[in-house]
């Protein structure tokens, strides 16, 4: 049988398009790590500069999620992806080719507008082509592609780079986002009946599109809900520490600490986001398998403030040990993604994309607000001097941004203790189907 008159096999296909995008998603926002002595020298910035231009790919990437939420509901996931996915790509051009500060910030806001709808897309795909039992692990699965993005952002992009130089490789990834556009436009349809397939069993029957008053209403539910604003608080914390650190500081603490180079310390970053692809995966098969969602979100919350406290303590920890932080820690942190079926599962099927972008602009908001505050922690203790036209920190003024870190995992925890004790006695895997029905 062809694969593209299946729709078991169709959906893979067009699952695999979007997270490719998401993919890049994942690449772009944290290539600032081993970019950051090239985007230092070539545009002559401080740690706080440099941190503004990192986050300048969150300012609009957060603010757009509510929006991305409400157009991949109103309009379907593909138009929306394929659109975001041009101008993401577009904005990797521009950022490749800028001469000044000024225009490769505004080239990586580009970067972070397009970017914004493509996670909320492939969830609102997911929830068109796979059973609600599915789901969560279909969103570990997104999470941990999304991982492998940051990964080839270590040594793999350290490596094109030594060899190519930064701006061929960012203009090699524009043209590539181009390319997986036509596709996302070509191949990745709504639903079953979009693609003129017939149905797959247990996915509950829905519109492909809501209404704008629909839309209005599920969002009005959302925000009175207490569970949303401690997923979104939680998210912001996590989020915005775990792509500061692996994503922008990561890199210059291990070098200048451990006196390595570049590509070196991108290893133990590599390492990190090998875990970081094992754990999502693993927590979504088994919080379907078990139904249970917000204790193992509990326990990865926990395991994140840790984390940080090992280093914010002991500042210089042997390189060995790094290694394997990085690696079990963040496969253990991989039930933070079930924040996004808990969410789901408490609205309507047709509000899967508004809610899901409702909480990630909380956890974006925070990928924006950190790597400023940890640069400007970082900025206070600079010892005055310059490498190769980077500033050099001391190990204390690390141990003060881990320290950030550490208290900002603690109120994370809190907040998913809070939920958990909420949440405890609901009954799980409540379909979207059942709340429809109890919404109309």
């Amino acid at each position: 049988m062809n694969p593209l008159s299946n729709p078991y096999r169709r959906r893979w296909l067009g699952w695999g398009l979007l997270v490719g995008s998401f993919f890049l998603v994942s690449l772009h926002r944290t290539s600032t790590a081993v970019l950051s002595e090239q985007l230092m020298q070539s545009f002559d910035t401080t740690a706080t500069s440099l941190g503004l231009l990192h986050s300048s790919f969150f300012y609009l990437y957060a603010a757009f999620q509510v929006p991305a939420g409400l157009l991949t509901d109103r309009y379907g996931a593909r138009a929306i992806a394929a659109a975001g996915t041009i101008l993401m790509s577009v904005g990797a051009l521009a950022f490749g080719l800028a001469t000044t500060y000024a225009l490769a910030f505004l080239g990586r806001l580009c970067i972070g507008l397009g970017a914004s709808v493509l996670f909320v897309a492939v969830l609102r795909f997911c929830a068109n082509w796979f059973r609600p039992d599915e789901f969560g692990t279909m969103t570990g699965v997104t999470f941990s592609v999304g991982i492998l993005g940051g990964l080839a952002a270590t040594t793999p992009l350290a490596i094109a780079v030594t060899t190519v130089g930064w701006r061929p490789s960012m203009l090699g990834l524009g043209a590539v986002g181009l390319a997986a556009a036509v596709g996302i436009a070509l191949l990745s349809h709504d639903s079953p009946a979009d693609a003129g397939l017939p149905p797959i069993e247990d996915v509950p029957d829905r519109p492909d599109v809501t209404s704008a008053a629909t839309l209005k209403r599920y969002v009005a539910d959302a925000v009175r809900e207490p569970e949303t604003w401690l997923l979104g608080t939680m998210l912001f914390f996590m989020t915005g520490i775990g792509i500061t650190i692996f994503g922008l500081w990561g890199i210059p603490y291990l070098v200048q600490t451990h006196d390595i180079s570049v590509t070196e310390a991108s290893v133990y970053l590599l390492l990190g986001n090998v875990g970081g692809m094992i754990g999502p995966t693993l927590f979504g098969w088994l919080s379907d398998r078990s139904g249970k969602r917000t204790g193992l979100i509990v326990l990865s919350t926990v395991i994140f403030g840790l984390t940080w406290g090992v280093f914010a303590l002991f500042g210089t920890v042997p390189l060995l040990l790094v290694g394997a932080i990085f690696l079990f820690s963040r496969v253990l942190r991989g039930g933070i993604p079930l924040a996004y079926t808990v969410i789901k599962e408490r609205h309507p099927e047709g509000a899967s994309g508004t809610v899901i972008g409702l909480i990630n602009t909380m956890a974006w908001t925070g990928a924006a607000v950190f790597p400023v505050v940890l640069g400007a922690a970082l900025d206070a203790y600079w010892t005055g001097q310059t490498v190769n036209g980077t500033r050099v920190y001391t190990e204390f003024g690390y141990q003060v941004a881990f320290a950030i870190a550490t208290v900002a995992g603690l109120i994370a925890a809190a907040c998913a203790i809070a939920l958990h004790l909420r949440t405890r006695d609901e009954r799980p895997l409540e379909s979207g189907a059942d709340l429809e029905q109890s919404t109309s």
